[in-house]
């Protein structure tokens, strides 16, 4: 009988380390994290900003998972090519620890849906970059009122009439 060795591709070796790195992130494991990037990886966190690095990396994580002591983190589907992975994913937490991003905590649940873009080049994640609804994050903590609610079209009536004031003292286009 004959042994048939099946070679991985990039892909999918690409995709394994992705989801290695995830795995990591639903543990709160801050060194196994650390452990799967270059040291001069960027983290595009597209709401938050760039971080440079693993310190800026690490320093980010530990306090989101400070803040939100709860927190859950859930792959729901990856694809990849060669050395690219997108990971969709569902976080789920309660902001009742420490301050996250100068936000005081409000005690509230959050749920958020975002993908992640990671580039992978000799075995190490060099590039991150998340895309989250930053508004749902914002409505969750309570900063943004609901969508439908009496304060969102409170909010939208006084944003409006202060737009019309604005645009009957601008200066014409030129």
């Amino acid at each position: 009988m004959a042994t048939t060795t099946k070679r991985k591709t990039k892909a999918q070796s690409t995709e394994e380390h992705a989801l290695s790195y995830f795995e990591a992130v639903k543990a709160r494991d801050l060194d196994a994290m650390i452990a799967h990037l270059a040291d001069d990886v960027i983290e595009d966190i597209t709401p938050v900003g760039i971080l440079r690095g693993t310190g800026e990396v690490r320093e980010f994580f530990r306090e989101l998972f400070a803040a939100f002591p709860d927190f859950e983190f859930n792959v729901e589907q990856a694809t990849s090519t060669a050395g690219t992975s997108a990971i969709q994913w569902r976080a789920t937490g309660t902001f009742r620890g420490v301050p996250f991003q100068g936000i005081e905590p409000t005690g509230r649940r959050v749920e958020i849906r975002g993908c992640d873009c990671i580039e992978v080049e000799d075995g190490k994640i060099t590039r991150n970059t998340a895309y989250y609804d930053g508004a749902a994050f914002a409505r969750g903590l309570g900063m943004l009122p609901q969508t439908g609610s009496g304060g969102e079209k409170a909010m939208l009536a006084a944003f409006n009439a202060v737009t019309k004031v604005r645009s009957r003292f601008a200066s014409p286009p030129r």
